[in-house]
């Protein structure tokens, strides 16, 4: 670490945030990076605490909970072990905005800020949370993305979203002011096509950074044009995939195009990051000690091993607390330590959107990562998306390259064959190019059916 990256963590950025803007964000990193470390029986137990806490918490002030629970006949003297979060409902996007007033504790209401999702399902959500709350997620944030090297003070590019609308000139000049601080150089990524890759390439060299962080799906088209071309860019130490799951075959063509190794993250708007991958790359460690994240079946038990439905607790949002949220994600838990000796619960990997897994005539459910992990190898496959939009016919979409020939297709058919029978069509469309969604995202799998 530089002179100036320990100058900023250790003592600018805590004598601004924690001085200056009083701040509690400093002393939680702190504490963060004590209890990662601690064994798992005892972060469960200071999780367990942390919830009980707040299901007391949100039973005396928070009208919604307090109706619900006693419709049910549940109080929160039933909450006796961790095990026992599964006697509470799970809070799904309709109960909080058919629900967003009493979804306030009535003492810190007037208190709140508010932040919306993207909206990736077509409906975006708004929902309100405490300065204490930000602060924490912002540690963890760090604390994670300092796993893959993205430490404070490196110089660090992100490939992202731009800022949407007018910025007043006070507003741009807070924010060159920030990233020159934290050397940290914004792209945006939602102008990007295949006309200007050469400027992305041009602007990584110019800044040489040491950490890349951007949105997969940017990044992945970034990394096809690097190899597609041969042009070579300044190697940075790691690059962090973000705001969607790196795919096995995604993360092949990063690593090999930038020549660094590339990581996997998971997070959404609502939580910031909920999980990443340490130096090992062995599975996502789960920020236990700030959220508890389930994976539930379609009957609501836990799922112990294949893929489950993400239900996430904030333990920490005392202002409109989300407890059990389904936030439409889908993932894999793993029972195995990583050999790093955190303790941190893992994910073996998050599988995409449930909305976006595929179903079969037969009634079986295939999960997004299905259709990536089979194509993954084929010839000559540049770019696809699947998109289902009847239960008996799937379509294709194939950005071909040279090496994509009679028998790649031959391939994918007989494949897709073998795994949903002829009960289900699949129709191969051969395309320029596969566009990103508004919010830069590169959707490999996406349903349309009506669930």
């Amino acid at each position: 670490m530089s002179f100036y990256a320990r100058a900023l963590r250790h003592v600018i950025w805590p004598a601004y945030e924690g001085g200056l803007r009083r701040r509690g964000t400093p002393a939680h990193m702190r504490r963060y990076e004590r209890d990662q470390w601690l064994a798992p029986d005892d972060l469960r137990t200071l999780q367990f605490e942390r919830l009980r806490r707040l299901i007391h918490w949100c039973h005396r002030e928070v009208p919604y909970y307090r109706r619900r629970w006693d419709a049910l006949g549940i109080t929160p003297f039933d909450i006796r072990r961790p095990e026992d979060i599964a006697l509470l409902p799970v809070l799904t996007k309709a109960d909080i905005r058919d629900n967003f007033e009493d979804m306030k504790a009535v003492s810190l209401k007037d208190s709140l800020a508010y932040k919306a999702t993207g909206g990736s399902t077509g409906e975006p959500l708004r929902f309100g949370f405490t300065r204490e709350s930000n602060d924490r997620r912002v540690a963890v944030m760090w604390r994670g993305y300092g796993w893959a090297g993205s430490r404070m003070g490196r110089r660090t590019l992100f490939l992202w979203g731009g800022p949407v609308g007018t910025r007043r000139r006070a507003q741009a000049w807070k924010d060159r002011a920030y990233d020159a601080v934290f050397a940290r150089r914004m792209l945006d990524s939602f102008p990007m096509s295949e006309s200007n890759m050469a400027d992305y390439a041009d602007a990584i060299d110019a800044y040489r950074p040491e950490v890349i962080v951007g949105y997969v799906g940017p990044l992945v088209r970034l990394a096809e044009w690097l190899l597609a071309t041969g042009r070579r860019v300044a190697t940075p130490a790691s690059i962090i995939g973000a705001a969607e799951a790196l795919h096995p075959f995604q993360r092949e063509i990063i690593q090999r195009a930038f020549g660094a190794p590339a990581f996997n993250t998971y997070g959404c708007r609502e939580f910031m990051l909920i999980a990443s991958e340490c130096e090992h790359r062995d599975g996502l460690h789960v920020n236990a000690d700030h959220l508890i994240v389930e994976t539930l079946g379609d009957d609501g038990s836990p799922v112990r091993h294949g893929s489950g439905e993400v239900a996430i607790t904030d333990l920490f949002n005392h202002g409109m607390p989300f407890i059990r949220y389904v936030n439409g994600d889908m993932a894999t838990p793993r029972a195995r330590r990583c050999a790093c000796g955190r303790g941190l619960p893992m994910l073996d990997a998050v599988d995409g959107r449930k909305l976006d897994a595929i179903r079969t005539p037969d009634g079986r459910i295939l999960p997004g990562e299905f259709f990536p992990h089979m194509l993954k190898d084929v010839p000559g496959l540049t770019r696809f998306q699947l998109v289902q939009r009847q239960l008996d016919r799937l379509d294709l979409s194939i950005v071909r390259g040279r090496a994509f020939d009679d028998a790649s297709l031959d391939y994918i058919r007989r494949e897709v064959t073998r795994v949903l029978g002829d009960r289900a069509s699949l129709h191969c469309h051969f395309v320029d190019d596969i566009p990103l969604t508004r919010s830069g995202k590169l959707r490999v799998t996406v349903s349309e059916l009506v669930p």
